[in-house]
């Protein structure tokens, strides 16, 4: 289920488009079993993710000086969250095709917030929270602990690129041992509005995708990128 939440940023405009790049293995896996896949936030490539500014670390440190607890609860939360990303923008980005998806056998689901809130409903057993990235510099900014989710919803400015929203589930109550993520229920239908292509890739490979796509019983508008199409000189 999605639960809102007014401390946590989202775009104001529900039609505010956003992509995720993934490879086909994972896009058949989604549409084969209609869950989404989060991963564990202590598992991601940037060691970073779920701590603390310098600032902040050093104010949790001071309040955890009779109370270790305090600051061995933040340090084994990031085994209880797990993430989905997605990419904010209104066009396909160039930079997210070389990053996310190898060689020419990739594609981008092409959705938008307030689709991902509606398919995000479908699950009834853990609460998920979607949120904006704020990008700051760790050794002067200041991240609040206030709110648990607030750790995993800031990044070094060095992944601005990313502009990045995530889907948020925090399972700490479930006493779940979680390997490399989560599935959770989602319609598969509400969250995908287009499908595209790599724009590397040869025709044979969008046919694979359509023929795919349709024998698992969907019926998505399905594009080949425009990034590498002809020029016209």
């Amino acid at each position: 289920m999605f639960i809102t939440d007014k401390n946590i940023k989202l775009p104001e405009d529900p039609d505010t488009i956003v992509w995720k790049y993934l490879d086909l293995s994972k896009f058949v896996d989604l549409l084969l079993y209609r869950k989404l896949f989060l991963s564990r936030s202590d598992k991601f490539e940037d060691q970073y993710e779920g701590t603390f500014s310098e600032p902040t670390f050093e104010e949790i440190r001071k309040l955890s000086i009779n109370n270790p607890a305090f600051l061995d609860y933040y340090k084994s939360h990031r085994e209880n969250v797990v993430i989905s990303s997605w990419h904010i923008n209104e066009y396909e980005s160039f930079a997210m095709w070389q990053i996310f998806t190898q060689k020419s056998e990739g594609l981008a689901i092409q959705s938008t917030v307030g689709r991902i809130q509606e398919a995000l409903h479908l699950d009834k057993t853990y609460e998920q929270h979607i949120g904006e990235v704020n990008y700051i510099d760790y050794k002067k900014e200041y991240i609040p602990f206030d709110n648990a989710f607030f750790p995993f919803l800031f990044k070094r400015k060095s992944f601005q690129y990313e502009r990045e929203i995530r889907i948020i589930t925090d399972v700490t109550s479930f006493d779940l041992k979680i390997d490399n993520g989560l599935k959770i229920d989602v319609d598969i239908n509400q969250l995908i509005e287009k499908i595209y292509i790599h724009p590397k890739s040869e025709n044979w490979y969008k046919n694979l995708v359509i023929e795919l796509v349709q024998r698992l019983g969907f019926d998505f508008k399905i594009e080949k990128s425009d990034l590498e199409s002809d020029i016209l000189i």
